[in-house]
This record gives structure tokens, C-alpha cells and sequence, in this order.
């Protein structure tokens, strides 16, 4: 079970609350809107429902992401949520704090060097773990397992992945606007023939979601990361460079990140870093491609309210999208961007044609628990 169901577990977590009736359906994460409920030795637990507006298009590596969490504190990586069961239903302790996303910290994009060591502590933290070493079950297929060090394959699976379950699904529906926009089948050739070649490094457990949301500082000062259902073993400068494409650090932190890691990650697991100058900007590139095949649909779907165009937010989208598409313009091989009103028209015209077809609506990652 990757998390409980709501509400047929909702309701056994009542059952068992303290007081059922605080029970809170207003925090709203990236991905989910949590219930959070206090049982009687003052613990918080939560259980998160898949927000409906919002669509997945990311791969899963481990089935339960809470089997996930007790194996972590088996290898006492403390900073991740506790896991309560109540009466044999798996429930993640809720973390009272604020987000490294919240406006406080986000203006100047700095992250506080108390949180940053903290971060660096993980990165060493998780490097140290093998595939081997993990107890908790997997759900991917044998071809998404490589061999130990294979980086090239790791990134490949990734690659088909997105163009598998990502692009093609949703083909019929968004063709013509990727074309509009400067995308299509021949980017997955051109990506493949950017980042091919990467140097092999010991593969180890892997966040793949390191962001600011999903990075929570308490009272105390002490971070806790949530979310592991994103996890993977793989590659680990794939974890850095995801990281550092989420954070957005600011030139300067940014660069100590790449340093620090690099001390950690060598000091625990040697050849961890190694050749990290010619593959980190490679893999930062696969993410930008990755970013335009999600956010393309993503942005698309929020302008549509209804049978009619959210005229108001259209700017914003076709800004969004033009950042993107600048960002991953190398990679993709495009030698022009549309610009922000070719956009803008691009995005007017799939909206109209998408309100004479039926069946328009895009195709998620299918679930495979």
C-alpha cells in the first residue's frame, strides 16, 4: 500500500484518535491534501488523499513508501517521518514545522547554512545505503533495475519512461501543441545523444524529490524530509542534480552544494563523485526536457475552466512555458523558442480544439500497486 485510502482508513484512524474530531483536511501538499489526526500519547499521524487536479507523472520504485520509512530508521536515518500503526493500517507521523518553501526563506532563494549542513548530512546519509541493503519490496520492473554502476542505463530507463508513459498516452491529445512549441518525437534522439556516455558510479538510495516543500524544519530547528514515495536506487548525481534543479539555489550555494556533496559522498562511498564535471550538466539537461513534457501538460490542464479559457491566467502559463522551453532549448536541438504570444496563441488554439473532441482528458502514470 503506498498510503492509506481515504476514508475507509480515515474513519479506523478516528476510532483510534484521541479526539476525532480535530481532525484537519485544510494542508495541502504538493501532490495531496493531508488529514491529520492526535492519538492519545499526543502523536500526530496523517493520511494523505491524491489531490484531483493534479496529475503523476513520475515513476515508483518501492511499493509502500511506508515499508520504505521503517527500513530508513532500521539504518538510522532519523530525519524522516515515523510510521504508527493502528490497528494493521500503516500511518506516517505528522512533522509540525514550516516548509524551506515558505516566502520567509524563498525570496532570496538562500537556505539558512543551519538547514544546508543538514541537507549535506543526508546526501551522506543516503550515499552509504546500497541496493543490497534495503529490505523494503520494489515495484519496478527487472528492466528498470541496471546493474550496480550502470549510470547509462539508469538514465535511459528514465528517458524511456518519460517517453512511454508520459508522451505517448497523452500523444493524441497534445501532439499539436508540442509540435507548436518546438517538440516531439525527435527530441527523445536528441536527448539521448546528449547524455550518453556517462561515468560509472556506485549506485545507491536516492531521494528524487529534494525540494523546498518537501523539506520541513521544526521548532527546534531540525530538518525533516517527507515524501520518499519518489524514491529510487540509482545514480547519485542524479539525486544532486534533482536537487539542485527543485532548490533553485542562488550561483553561490549552489556551487558549496556541488562541493560539499562531493567531500561527503567521496568520504563514505569513494568513486561516488567521480567524473561528476562532464555528467552533472548532462543530467541537469535531462531535467529540463523532463520539465517540458510535464509542464506542457500541466500548464495546458489549469487554463481550462470548465468549457471556457482562463483568460486571466494565460500570460502567466505562456511565461511559464517560455522559461521552460529557453531552458531546455540545447537539448532539445531547437534553435528558436516560440515567443510569449506565439505561445500564448498556441495555448488559445489547443483550447479550442480540445473543446470539440471527446476524451480529452491526458493520461497519467498508470498505478501498478
Amino acid at each position: 500500500m503506498t498510503s492509506p485510502s481515504v476514508p475507509d482508513d480515515r474513519q479506523r484512524a478516528d476510532e483510534w484518535s484521541a479526539r476525532p474530531r480535530l481532525v484537519s483536511s485544510t494542508l495541502k501538499g504538493h501532490h495531496h491534501v493531508l488529514h491529520v489526526w492526535p492519538l492519545e500519547d499526543r502523536t500526530w499521524v496523517k493520511c494523505r488523499e491524491p489531490r484531483a487536479e493534479l496529475l503523476w507523472f513520475d515513476r515508483r520504485c518501492f511499493r509502500s513508501e511506508e515499508q520504505l520509512l521503517r527500513a530508513l530508521k532500521e539504518h538510522r536515518i532519523e530525519c524522516v517521518p515515523d510510521v504508527v500503526d493502528i490497528g494493521g493500517v500503516d500511518f506516517q507521523g505528522f512533522i509540525e514545522g514550516r516548509t524551506v518553501g515558505t516566502r520567509r526563506w524563498w525570496s532570496s532563494r538562500r537556505v539558512p547554512d543551519a538547514i544546508f549542513d543538514q541537507l549535506v548530512d543526508l546526501f551522506r546519509e543516503t550515499v552509504r545505503i546500497t541496493p543490497d541493503m534495503l529490505k523494503a519490496e520494489r515495484r519496478c520492473e527487472s528492466q528498470d533495475r541496471p546493474e550496480d554502476g550502470d549510470t547509462d542505463s539508469f538514465l535511459e530507463r528514465l528517458i524511456v519512461f518519460m517517453q512511454e508513459q508520459v508522451y505517448e498516452p497523452n500523444r493524441p491529445v497534445f501532439e499539436g501543441l508540442f509540435r507548436e512549441l518546438g517538440v516531439g518525437d525527435e527530441s527523445f534522439d536528441r536527448l539521448r545523444k546528449r547524455v550518453y556516455g556517462l561515468t560509472r558510479r556506485p549506485f545507491c538510495l536516492l531521494h528524487a524529490d529534494l525540494h523546498r516543500k518537501n523539506l520541513i524544519v521544526d521548532p527546534r530547528g531540525r530538518l525533516w524530509v517527507i515524501d520518499w514515495e519518489l524514491a529510487m536506487l540509482g545514480d547519485p548525481l542524479y539525486d544532486l542534480a534533482t536537487h539542485l534543479y527543485l532548490m533553485r539555489y542562488p550561483a553561490h550555494q549552489e556551487n558549496r552544494m556541488i562541493q560539499e556533496w562531493c567531500r561527503v559522498v567521496e568520504h563514505i562511498r569513494p568513486g561516488s563523485s567521480l567524473g561528476w564535471e562532464q555528467d552533472l550538466p548532462r543530467i541537469l539537461e535531462f531535467k529540463r526536457v523532463q520539465s517540458v513534457f510535464t509542464d506542457v501538460i500541466r500548464e495546458s490542464l489549469k487554463l481550462r475552466q470548465r468549457d471556457d479559457l482562463n483568460w486571466a491566467g494565460l500570460p502567466l502559463a505562456a511565461a511559464r512555458l517560455h522559461r521552460i522551453l529557453t531552458a531546455a532549448a540545447e537539448p532539445l536541438g531547437s534553435k528558436t523558442v516560440p515567443a510569449h504570444p506565439q505561445i500564448m496563441a498556441a495555448l488559445v488554439r489547443w483550447h479550442r480544439q480540445a473543446g470539440t473532441r471527446t476524451g480529452t482528458r491526458p493520461k497519467p502514470v498508470p498505478d501498478a500497486s
